[in-house]
């Protein structure tokens, strides 16, 4: 193992390099979402990884920037909410 990879091994948080690595991914759903409702169905088929780690649509969902909601049309359906539109508005 290289002495660098030590350095940061020890010296950066796991977790917050983590959250700054999804967050363009949170932004590019909430962006998705907020341009129409979407079936939760198309939502788990284009958002929704294998991996662990990237817990993208759990971490929008968690942050209150989407929701779920039953339409009678369409069934579950995910929409932006106002805290949604907020964090697009931010950036």
């Amino acid at each position: 193992m290289s002495d660098d990879y030590l350095y940061l091994s020890e010296h950066v948080d796991s977790e917050s390099v983590m959250t700054s690595s999804i967050e363009p991914l949170i932004f590019d759903l909430v962006e998705w979402v907020g341009r129409e409702p979407r079936t939760h169905a198309d939502v788990m088929d284009a958002w929704r990884t294998s991996c662990p780690r990237l817990t993208v649509w759990e971490d929008a969902v968690e942050r209150g920037l989407l929701r779920r909601e039953t339409s009678v049309a369409r069934g579950a359906i995910v929409v932006i909410t106002a805290k949604g539109r907020d964090f697009l508005n931010r950036r």
